[in-house]
């Protein structure tokens, strides 16, 4: 959503409209603003008697608060290689907490925490095609 416009414009908005010299669709098009922002100045002015934007809606609340983001870090630093569906299936076994993957992700990136990756099975096991050195070919012997 957009910023709310700013107070000088605002005022001086107000002020030509005030001054009576120009309707609503006048005022909009010389401020460069749209009609509804200028009729809905207007109604506010009227009303409350001031030029000044609506409070903040709010939002909704986050999935964690600070005790929950605590208990979120302890969690990741018992398994940092846990993926996001992973963290949220261990917290909703073992802490009964039910959180969208999403808002799973946000909280981790919060806090700053990555997946530490402990690698694919291959290379945790040495094998040839990743971990380990693969071994030498045998050298044919050439009769030349």
């Amino acid at each position: 959503m957009p910023a709310p416009y700013s107070m000088d414009l605002r005022q001086r908005v107000w002020a030509a409209y005030e001054a009576g010299e120009s309707t609503e669709t006048q005022v909009a098009e010389r401020f460069g603003v749209s009609y509804s922002f200028v009729r809905n100045l207007v109604r506010r002015v009227r009303e409350r008697g001031s030029v000044a934007p609506k409070p903040h809606g709010g939002g909704r609340s986050p999935a964690f608060d600070a005790q929950g983001l605590e208990m979120l870090a302890h969690t990741v630093a018992e398994v940092p290689d846990a993926t996001l569906e992973e963290l949220k299936e261990k917290l909703r076994r073992e802490r009964r907490l039910r959180v969208s993957r999403s808002a799973l992700g946000r909280a981790v990136s919060w806090l700053r925490l990555t997946r530490k990756k402990e690698g694919s099975p291959r290379q945790r096991t040495g094998h040839k095609a990743r971990g380990a050195p693969a071994a030498q070919a045998p050298q044919a012997s050439g009769g030349r």
